[in-house]
């Protein structure tokens, strides 16, 4: 059932996204339109629910989600939040994984853009069912700083820079491998592929501590530090020495 809206009033921006993705999957994907109007509701409730302005969004949207509710009800990924978490954990996670192929691929347009602004937006959805697990968190995150991040470039006329592969910042922001007793206290068996680089206990700590630092930042929105500490990271990793 298709849904058209008065246009958001400032005090409901931030539910813009929801709907915007819902939009997208109108047809394609029911499911993960609901939910993402669920969402967008929630939050305006939580903004705004008392201005004219509002109430003449919030309104239609929840009584469009009463009568989809009803219309698929025999659906489990509508009527089951089990069902309905792990469906759109799988959608968002296969538009992440594309969107980072092409990345490392270098194929850098606006395909890859909308693939991990969605993923983003998707993955904040599953904030419906609870607390977000560590890695999806972690998902989230990078999903977004890469669409604005690529989208910027882009839109600059720049090329973007590959950074750092996403599996290496949750590597290293783990806790550090116990080093074997019988093993020299002095180096690990740490070696970036290719390089032929060996980092000493301290260096990959420090490693793991720029990364820890660029996760941080992203908390708070602050890319350019963000960008600093994975260059600082990536530089340490791949030559041995610090950055200056």
């Amino acid at each position: 059932m298709a849904l058209n809206l008065a246009p958001c009033p400032p005090s409901l921006k931030p539910i813009q996204h929801y709907l915007k993705t819902a939009t997208e999957h109108e047809t394609r994907d029911p499911v993960i339109a609901y939910w993402c109007r669920l969402t967008a509701l929630q939050t305006g409730l939580g903004l705004d629910k008392s201005s004219k302005e509002a109430l003449a969004v919030l309104l239609p949207l929840m009584d469009w989600l009463e009568k989809t509710k009803k219309e698929m009800a025999g659906n489990e990924a509508v009527s089951n939040e089990v069902v309905a978490s792990a469906h759109i954990e799988n959608h968002a996670m296969k538009l992440f994984l594309w969107a980072d192929k092409e990345d490392r691929a270098a194929n850098f347009n606006k395909n890859v853009v909308k693939a991990f602004y969605s993923s983003g937006m998707l993955f904040d959805v599953l904030t419906t069912f609870g607390e977000l697990t560590p890695e999806v968190t972690h998902h989230k995150k990078y999903a977004k700083w890469k669409a604005a991040y690529i989208h910027n470039c882009l839109k600059n006329g720049e090329t973007p820079v590959k950074l750092v592969a996403l599996s290496m910042i949750f590597q290293a922001a783990q806790p550090a491998v116990p080093v074997n007793p019988i093993n020299n206290f002095n180096t690990l068996n740490i070696q970036p592929s290719g390089s032929g680089i060996k980092l000493s206990v301290e260096q990959a700590a420090k490693a793991q501590k720029y990364c820890k630092y660029a996760i941080s930042s992203l908390d708070y929105d602050d890319l350019p530090t963000t960008i600093l500490n994975l260059n600082k990271a990536l530089h340490l990793c791949q030559t041995g020495t610090e950055l200056q």
